[in-house]
């Protein structure tokens, strides 16, 4: 047995079934002990699109997700997904392949000190270089990227180490520890609630990560308390219930900020720093908070906990919870919010503005996903509307990349979700932009069956940055480009095109989209003037009283 065989029986020992990369020079031996493995090599065009499709699957199942490409400029490639899946709380592990070790000390082809490359984009990486230590190494790796915070670990094999004989066996797994809150700080967190009039909690994605979804519903149920979710948090409590107030993170106010302002403490739980700064939510650092996760808080001057409640986080909302005594009482401030969100999402039902107003795209799209349906969201202009329309029943049915924010990541991610869940339908969301970064990679879904819906909100250029270039110069400049035939390039693949000609056809051509066996693409036009409109309401923005 050589150190790639023992390598690959290692993956298999830590439950991988998928293995995203392209095949190269120097990772030849590792890609001949997979294709004699129980492992599924996925091939795919390029190594940021593999990248992004283990981020994704790490996300979505808690299991680290594996990439692999050869050395120099295929490692170079893997970067962008490997630091997405770092920052957004995905475990994900990258494997490269390297030159000899008998090649290093010299000026050689391709070479670069990979270690040190992926040093500030991974929680941990290491070189093999002796073939006894690849057991611990692989299990090392496994543990740091799925240990909390979860991220992106880094594995380098020179190609004369992959070859060289070795014996050894898989290390065993081993049990997760479990980490548990003191009585003190729970006891601290739980006076601090119960005397406050006007609490407020704010779910991030550390909720969906530790599976604390149902006891966040029962803790803000039993004690009366509001919920807004971060981008990353959708789901955390479903958008139908009475005490959800939706969405917070979007870089302008909202009515969702009004709530921020009137908040007499904020109980972050699950809440990554990452995924929405609390200098746009706590600029002063006035708001008392109650920081309850599986992590210490991280230090910024507006984020500056009153308690810090770590461990477990469905035991701690439990054990607080035991502990609060808040007399719970009506708030009409609630239902007010609640009445004003829900009367702006409608308001887009029956609009037939052409092009298509992006809250028209998002609502029906919502109106034609169940709610286990999965929709991945690109970044973008799109992404903001996504992330202030787009309404969640449960976890990880919408994934917002918001801590890296990598534009790309929408269809490779989609074929990801589909692998992990292949009777789930599955859109993703692009812009344009987002679209040419990555569309090499239908033809990947194509190849592994996977059908997934791609919906392309078609400007013609890059609409975010001139919707910050219009709010910060009243102006814009050179974001406009050019874009291919969508439907002819769909079909030139293989695939089902579709081109959007009206507002009432979006909502058939997705559901005939969604039935087809073979990935589609739907062109559609978008009405981006509402981003400025949505910038100038919210300077108008007149809080609820």
């Amino acid at each position: 047995m050589n150190t790639a065989e023992l390598l690959v029986q290692c993956l298999e020992q830590e439950g991988v079934r998928y293995v995203f990369g392209v095949p190269g020079e120097e990772n030849l031996f590792l890609l001949e002990a997979l294709g004699r493995s129980s492992i599924e090599f996925i091939t795919t065009r390029h190594e940021q699109g593999a990248a992004f499709m283990a981020d994704v699957y790490g996300r979505l199942t808690g299991r680290a997700g594996v990439c692999l490409s050869t050395l120099g400029p295929g490692a170079t490639n893997l970067m962008t997904g490997v630091a997405d899946a770092n920052l957004d709380g995905a475990p994900l592990v990258a494997i490269t392949g390297q030159v000899g070790t008998d090649r290093m000390h010299i000026e050689s082809h391709q070479y670069l000190d990979l270690v040190a490359m992926f040093a500030p984009v991974t929680k941990w990486n290491a070189q093999i270089v002796r073939p006894t230590n690849t057991p611990e190494i692989i299990r090392k790796a496994f543990k740091k990227a799925q240990a909390e915070k979860p991220g992106a670990v880094h594995i380098d094999l020179p190609e004369n180490i992959a070859a060289m004989e070795v014996e050894g066996k898989p290390l065993g797994l081993g049990k997760p520890i479990t980490t548990y809150a003191s009585f003190s700080k729970l006891n601290d967190a739980a006076a601090l609630i119960s005397k406050s009039e006007y609490p407020l909690i704010l779910a991030g994605n550390g909720v969906i990560r530790d599976n604390a979804s149902d006891a966040l519903i029962e803790f803000a149920t039993r004690l009366n308390i509001p919920v807004v979710n971060t981008f990353m948090g959708k789901g955390a409590i479903p958008y139908t219930h009475p005490l959800s107030l939706w969405t917070t993170g979007l870089q302008k106010r909202d009515v969702v900020s009004c709530c921020f302002d009137r908040a007499d403490v904020v109980i972050a739980v699950g809440y990554d720093l990452v995924e929405y700064s609390p200098k746009k939510w706590n600029p002063d650092g006035t708001i008392p908070i109650v920081h309850v996760s599986l992590t210490e808080s991280e230090t910024d001057s507006s984020y500056v906990p009153k308690v810090d409640v770590v461990g477990n986080i469905s035991d701690s909302l439990v054990e607080i919870l035991r502990r609060a005594d808040r007399r719970t009482k009506n708030d009409d401030f609630i239902s007010q919010v609640r009445s004003q969100l829900s009367e702006n999402y409608e308001n887009y039902a029956r609009d037939e503005g052409f092009p298509v107003k992006p809250q028209k795209i998002i609502y029906d799209v919502r109106q034609v996903m169940g709610s286990d349906d999965i929709v991945i969201s690109d970044v973008g202009a799109h992404k903001m509307w996504i992330a202030r329309h787009y309404h969640c029943d449960r976890p990880n049915t919408c994934l917002i990349s918001n801590g890296f924010a990598a534009m790309g990541i929408a269809i490779p991610g989609a074929l990801a979700a589909k692998l992990v869940y292949p009777d789930r339908r599955i859109i993703a969301m692009t812009g344009d932009g987002g679209f040419m970064m990555n569309c090499q990679e239908l033809e990947t879904a194509l190849r592994a069956k996977t059908p997934f819906v791609t919906l392309v909100f078609n400007d013609g250029g890059y609409g975010l940055i001139e919707w910050k270039q219009q709010d910060q110069f009243r102006r814009s400049r050179f974001i406009e480009f050019g874009n291919p035939d969508f439907v002819k390039f769909a079909e030139s693949m293989g695939l089902k095109g579709y081109r959007v000609n009206a507002a009432d056809d979006l909502l058939p051509t997705l559901k005939e989209a969604l039935e087809q066996d073979v990935p589609t693409v739907i062109d559609c036009p978008v009405d981006y003037q509402e981003n400025l409109r949505f910038s100038q309401k919210s300077g108008e923005l007149d809080c609820l009283t």
